[in-house]
Protein backbone atom coordinates (compact mmCIF):
# COMPACT_ATOMS: atom_id res chain seq x y z
CA UNK A 1 0.00 0.00 0.00
CA UNK A 2 1.28 3.47 -0.81
CA UNK A 3 0.66 6.89 0.70
CA UNK A 4 -2.55 8.30 -0.79
CA UNK A 5 -0.86 11.70 -1.12
CA UNK A 6 2.16 10.35 -2.99
CA UNK A 7 2.85 11.55 -6.51
CA UNK A 8 5.87 9.31 -7.04
CA UNK A 9 5.70 7.69 -10.48
CA UNK A 10 7.59 4.57 -11.44
CA UNK A 11 8.69 3.24 -14.80
CA UNK A 12 5.70 3.18 -17.23
CA UNK A 13 4.34 -0.35 -17.63
CA UNK A 14 2.52 0.15 -20.92
CA UNK A 15 3.29 -1.97 -23.96
CA UNK A 16 4.33 -5.59 -23.96
CA UNK A 17 6.73 -4.88 -21.10
CA UNK A 18 3.75 -4.78 -18.69
CA UNK A 19 3.58 -8.57 -18.41
CA UNK A 20 7.31 -8.76 -17.78
CA UNK A 21 7.11 -6.18 -15.01
CA UNK A 22 4.19 -8.09 -13.49
CA UNK A 23 6.23 -11.30 -13.42
CA UNK A 24 9.21 -9.49 -11.92
CA UNK A 25 7.00 -7.99 -9.19
CA UNK A 26 5.78 -11.44 -8.16
CA UNK A 27 9.34 -12.65 -7.67
CA UNK A 28 9.88 -10.49 -4.59
CA UNK A 29 7.66 -12.76 -2.51
CA UNK A 30 5.44 -9.99 -1.14
CA UNK A 31 1.66 -10.41 -1.50
CA UNK A 32 0.39 -8.34 -4.46
CA UNK A 33 -2.95 -6.68 -3.66
CA UNK A 34 -5.10 -5.76 -6.68
CA UNK A 35 -8.07 -3.51 -6.00
CA UNK A 36 -11.25 -4.10 -7.98
CA UNK A 37 -12.55 -0.96 -9.67
CA UNK A 38 -15.74 -0.21 -11.59
CA UNK A 39 -14.71 2.72 -13.79
CA UNK A 40 -11.75 4.96 -14.61
CA UNK A 41 -12.42 7.38 -11.76
CA UNK A 42 -12.47 4.64 -9.11
CA UNK A 43 -9.24 3.33 -10.66
CA UNK A 44 -7.61 6.74 -10.19
CA UNK A 45 -8.57 6.75 -6.52
CA UNK A 46 -7.46 3.17 -5.86
CA UNK A 47 -4.15 3.73 -7.66
CA UNK A 48 -3.18 6.41 -5.12
CA UNK A 49 -3.26 3.79 -2.38
CA UNK A 50 -2.26 0.45 -3.94
CA UNK A 51 0.26 -0.72 -6.51
CA UNK A 52 -2.18 -2.73 -8.59
CA UNK A 53 -5.67 -2.56 -10.09
CA UNK A 54 -8.17 -5.31 -10.91
CA UNK A 55 -10.70 -4.59 -13.65
CA UNK A 56 -13.55 -6.55 -12.09
CA UNK A 57 -16.22 -8.09 -14.29
CA UNK A 58 -18.74 -7.94 -11.45
CA UNK A 59 -18.11 -4.23 -10.87
CA UNK A 60 -18.04 -3.44 -14.58
CA UNK A 61 -21.38 -5.18 -15.24
CA UNK A 62 -22.98 -3.23 -12.42
CA UNK A 63 -21.59 0.19 -13.35
CA UNK A 64 -21.79 -0.07 -17.14
CA UNK A 65 -25.01 -2.03 -17.66
CA UNK A 66 -26.74 -1.83 -14.30
CA UNK A 67 -26.99 -5.62 -14.40
CA UNK A 68 -25.72 -8.52 -12.28
CA UNK A 69 -22.61 -10.42 -13.34
CA UNK A 70 -24.39 -13.18 -15.26
CA UNK A 71 -22.77 -13.04 -18.70
CA UNK A 72 -23.65 -9.64 -20.15
CA UNK A 73 -20.08 -8.31 -20.38
CA UNK A 74 -18.54 -8.59 -23.86
CA UNK A 75 -14.98 -8.48 -25.15
CA UNK A 76 -15.31 -5.16 -26.97
CA UNK A 77 -16.49 -3.28 -23.88
CA UNK A 78 -13.74 -4.79 -21.73
CA UNK A 79 -11.07 -3.80 -24.27
CA UNK A 80 -12.33 -0.21 -24.29
CA UNK A 81 -12.47 -0.11 -20.48
CA UNK A 82 -9.00 -1.58 -20.08
CA UNK A 83 -7.50 0.82 -22.61
CA UNK A 84 -8.98 3.86 -20.83
CA UNK A 85 -7.68 2.74 -17.45
CA UNK A 86 -4.22 1.91 -18.80
CA UNK A 87 -4.02 5.31 -20.51
CA UNK A 88 -4.42 7.23 -17.25
CA UNK A 89 -2.44 4.72 -15.16
CA UNK A 90 0.68 3.87 -17.19
CA UNK A 91 2.68 2.86 -14.11
CA UNK A 92 0.36 0.41 -12.37
CA UNK A 93 -0.04 -3.36 -12.57
CA UNK A 94 -3.47 -4.02 -14.11
CA UNK A 95 -5.20 -7.40 -14.11
CA UNK A 96 -8.23 -7.77 -16.40
CA UNK A 97 -11.13 -10.14 -15.75
CA UNK A 98 -11.96 -11.75 -19.11
CA UNK A 99 -14.66 -14.04 -17.70
CA UNK A 100 -14.71 -17.21 -19.83
CA UNK A 101 -12.86 -15.50 -22.69
CA UNK A 102 -16.21 -14.16 -23.98
CA UNK A 103 -16.79 -17.10 -26.29
CA UNK A 104 -14.82 -19.85 -27.99
CA UNK A 105 -11.06 -20.33 -28.10
CA UNK A 106 -10.61 -17.95 -31.05
CA UNK A 107 -12.42 -15.07 -29.35
CA UNK A 108 -10.58 -15.75 -26.08
CA UNK A 109 -7.15 -15.77 -27.72
CA UNK A 110 -7.80 -12.63 -29.77
CA UNK A 111 -9.18 -10.79 -26.72
CA UNK A 112 -6.09 -11.56 -24.64
CA UNK A 113 -3.80 -10.66 -27.54
CA UNK A 114 -5.54 -7.30 -27.95
CA UNK A 115 -5.20 -6.60 -24.22
CA UNK A 116 -1.50 -7.41 -24.41
CA UNK A 117 -1.04 -5.00 -27.33
CA UNK A 118 -2.83 -2.33 -25.28
CA UNK A 119 -0.32 -2.73 -22.48
CA UNK A 120 -2.28 -4.63 -19.85
CA UNK A 121 -0.33 -6.67 -17.34
CA UNK A 122 -2.38 -9.80 -16.75
CA UNK A 123 -5.68 -11.57 -17.39
CA UNK A 124 -7.83 -14.04 -15.48
CA UNK A 125 -9.88 -16.59 -17.46
CA UNK A 126 -12.35 -19.01 -15.86
CA UNK A 127 -13.53 -22.49 -16.83
CA UNK A 128 -17.28 -21.85 -16.71
CA UNK A 129 -19.61 -22.72 -19.56
CA UNK A 130 -22.25 -20.29 -20.79
CA UNK A 131 -24.41 -18.81 -19.42
CA UNK A 132 -21.60 -17.92 -16.98
CA UNK A 133 -22.04 -15.98 -13.74
CA UNK A 134 -20.20 -14.45 -10.79
CA UNK A 135 -18.11 -17.10 -9.12
CA UNK A 136 -19.82 -16.51 -5.78
CA UNK A 137 -23.34 -17.04 -7.17
CA UNK A 138 -25.15 -20.36 -7.16
CA UNK A 139 -25.88 -22.29 -10.33
CA UNK A 140 -22.46 -22.24 -12.03
CA UNK A 141 -21.82 -24.74 -14.80
CA UNK A 142 -18.28 -25.90 -15.52
CA UNK A 143 -16.69 -26.90 -18.81
CA UNK A 144 -15.10 -30.33 -19.13
CA UNK A 145 -11.37 -29.99 -18.43
CA UNK A 146 -10.50 -30.92 -22.01
CA UNK A 147 -12.68 -28.14 -23.45
CA UNK A 148 -11.22 -25.49 -21.17
CA UNK A 149 -7.70 -26.64 -21.98
CA UNK A 150 -8.37 -26.05 -25.69
CA UNK A 151 -9.30 -22.45 -24.89
CA UNK A 152 -6.40 -21.97 -22.47
CA UNK A 153 -3.84 -23.39 -24.87
CA UNK A 154 -5.08 -21.11 -27.66
CA UNK A 155 -4.65 -18.11 -25.36
CA UNK A 156 -1.19 -19.23 -24.27
CA UNK A 157 -0.18 -19.93 -27.87
CA UNK A 158 -0.98 -16.40 -28.95
CA UNK A 159 0.36 -14.38 -26.03
CA UNK A 160 3.91 -13.14 -25.61
CA UNK A 161 4.35 -11.68 -22.14
CA UNK A 162 0.94 -10.93 -20.63
CA UNK A 163 0.47 -12.97 -17.45
CA UNK A 164 -2.33 -15.55 -17.81
CA UNK A 165 -4.15 -16.78 -14.70
CA UNK A 166 -6.34 -19.85 -15.13
CA UNK A 167 -9.29 -19.86 -12.75
CA UNK A 168 -11.48 -22.81 -11.90
CA UNK A 169 -15.03 -22.37 -10.63
CA UNK A 170 -15.41 -25.99 -9.58
CA UNK A 171 -17.68 -26.12 -6.52
CA UNK A 172 -16.04 -29.19 -5.00
CA UNK A 173 -12.65 -28.17 -3.53
CA UNK A 174 -11.01 -31.47 -4.47
CA UNK A 175 -12.03 -31.03 -8.08
CA UNK A 176 -10.88 -27.43 -7.93
CA UNK A 177 -7.43 -28.49 -6.78
CA UNK A 178 -7.21 -31.14 -9.49
CA UNK A 179 -8.23 -28.67 -12.19
CA UNK A 180 -5.85 -25.96 -11.02
CA UNK A 181 -2.93 -28.39 -11.15
CA UNK A 182 -3.96 -29.48 -14.67
CA UNK A 183 -4.14 -25.85 -15.81
CA UNK A 184 -0.66 -25.16 -14.47
CA UNK A 185 0.63 -28.30 -16.19
CA UNK A 186 -0.85 -26.91 -19.43
CA UNK A 187 1.25 -23.75 -19.07
CA UNK A 188 -0.89 -21.23 -17.13
CA UNK A 189 1.29 -18.58 -15.48
CA UNK A 190 -0.86 -18.57 -12.34
CA UNK A 191 -3.91 -20.38 -10.98
CA UNK A 192 -6.94 -19.66 -8.83
CA UNK A 193 -9.72 -21.74 -7.26
CA UNK A 194 -12.76 -19.48 -6.93
CA UNK A 195 -15.09 -19.18 -3.91
CA UNK A 196 -12.84 -21.20 -1.59
CA UNK A 197 -14.26 -21.54 1.92
CA UNK A 198 -11.27 -23.17 3.62
CA UNK A 199 -7.77 -21.69 3.55
CA UNK A 200 -6.31 -25.19 3.89
CA UNK A 201 -7.36 -25.78 0.28
CA UNK A 202 -5.17 -22.85 -0.77
CA UNK A 203 -2.27 -24.11 1.32
CA UNK A 204 -2.49 -27.47 -0.42
CA UNK A 205 -2.69 -25.84 -3.83
CA UNK A 206 0.40 -23.74 -3.07
CA UNK A 207 2.29 -26.94 -2.32
CA UNK A 208 1.04 -28.67 -5.47
CA UNK A 209 1.91 -26.03 -8.10
CA UNK A 210 5.13 -24.21 -8.93
CA UNK A 211 3.47 -20.93 -9.90
CA UNK A 212 1.74 -17.96 -8.25
CA UNK A 213 -1.58 -18.76 -6.57
CA UNK A 214 -4.32 -16.11 -6.51
CA UNK A 215 -7.30 -15.72 -4.15
CA UNK A 216 -10.43 -13.62 -4.64
CA UNK A 217 -12.03 -11.68 -1.80
CA UNK A 218 -15.51 -10.15 -2.12
CA UNK A 219 -17.48 -8.93 0.88
CA UNK A 220 -20.53 -11.14 1.37
CA UNK A 221 -19.13 -13.86 -0.91
CA UNK A 222 -18.41 -17.49 -0.13
CA UNK A 223 -14.80 -16.97 0.97
CA UNK A 224 -14.10 -15.61 4.46
CA UNK A 225 -12.36 -12.22 4.74
CA UNK A 226 -8.81 -13.42 5.31
CA UNK A 227 -6.07 -11.03 6.42
CA UNK A 228 -3.00 -10.36 4.30
CA UNK A 229 -0.90 -12.25 6.87
CA UNK A 230 -3.16 -15.30 6.62
CA UNK A 231 -2.99 -15.24 2.83
CA UNK A 232 0.78 -14.88 2.85
CA UNK A 233 1.16 -17.77 5.28
CA UNK A 234 -1.03 -19.89 2.98
CA UNK A 235 1.38 -19.30 0.09
CA UNK A 236 -0.80 -16.84 -1.82
CA UNK A 237 1.03 -14.51 -4.23
CA UNK A 238 -1.88 -12.38 -5.49
CA UNK A 239 -5.15 -11.32 -3.87
CA UNK A 240 -7.88 -9.58 -5.82
CA UNK A 241 -10.55 -7.60 -4.02
CA UNK A 242 -13.38 -7.71 -6.54
CA UNK A 243 -15.76 -4.96 -5.51
CA UNK A 244 -14.63 -2.74 -2.60
CA UNK A 245 -14.92 0.45 -4.68
CA UNK A 246 -18.36 -0.45 -6.04
CA UNK A 247 -19.76 -1.45 -2.65
CA UNK A 248 -18.27 1.57 -0.90
CA UNK A 249 -19.67 3.86 -3.60
CA UNK A 250 -23.15 2.34 -3.20
CA UNK A 251 -23.01 2.81 0.56
CA UNK A 252 -21.67 6.36 0.29
CA UNK A 253 -24.20 7.46 -2.33
CA UNK A 254 -27.14 5.99 -0.44
CA UNK A 255 -26.03 7.57 2.83
CA UNK A 256 -25.34 10.99 1.31
CA UNK A 257 -28.59 11.18 -0.66
CA UNK A 258 -30.63 10.08 2.35
CA UNK A 259 -29.08 12.91 4.37
CA UNK A 260 -29.70 15.33 1.49
CA UNK A 261 -33.38 14.41 1.46
CA UNK A 262 -33.60 14.78 5.23
CA UNK A 263 -31.76 18.13 5.39
CA UNK A 264 -33.15 19.71 2.22
CA UNK A 265 -29.72 20.87 0.93
CA UNK A 266 -26.27 19.56 -0.05
CA UNK A 267 -24.60 18.31 3.16
CA UNK A 268 -20.97 19.39 3.51
CA UNK A 269 -19.98 16.36 5.59
CA UNK A 270 -19.32 12.81 4.38
CA UNK A 271 -18.45 13.81 0.83
CA UNK A 272 -15.71 15.18 -1.41
CA UNK A 273 -16.16 18.60 -2.98
CA UNK A 274 -15.32 20.26 -6.31
CA UNK A 275 -11.70 20.93 -5.39
CA UNK A 276 -11.02 17.41 -4.10
CA UNK A 277 -12.56 15.82 -7.19
CA UNK A 278 -10.72 18.14 -9.56
CA UNK A 279 -7.44 17.33 -7.81
CA UNK A 280 -7.86 13.65 -8.69
CA UNK A 281 -8.75 14.46 -12.30
CA UNK A 282 -5.90 16.92 -12.81
CA UNK A 283 -3.37 14.26 -11.92
CA UNK A 284 -4.41 12.16 -14.91
CA UNK A 285 -3.79 15.05 -17.34
CA UNK A 286 -0.07 14.26 -17.25
CA UNK A 287 -0.77 11.07 -19.18
CA UNK A 288 -2.57 12.71 -22.11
Amino acid sequence: MTDKKSDVRTVPLMGKEAGIHFRDRLKNGKLLQLIGVYDVFSALIAARRFEGIFLSGFSFAASTYGLPDVGFVNWRDILDFAFRVRHVLPDKHILVDVDDGFGDEVIAANTVSALEKSGLSAVMMEDQKRPRRCGHYEGKQILPVEEYLIKLQNVLGKHESIFVIARTDAVDPREGLKRAVAYRDAGADGVMVEAVRDLDVIKELSREVDCPVMVNQILGGKSPAWSTDELTDAGVSIVIYSAPCLFAAQNGIEDYLDRMVAQGHLPAQGTADLNACTDILNRSLDNF
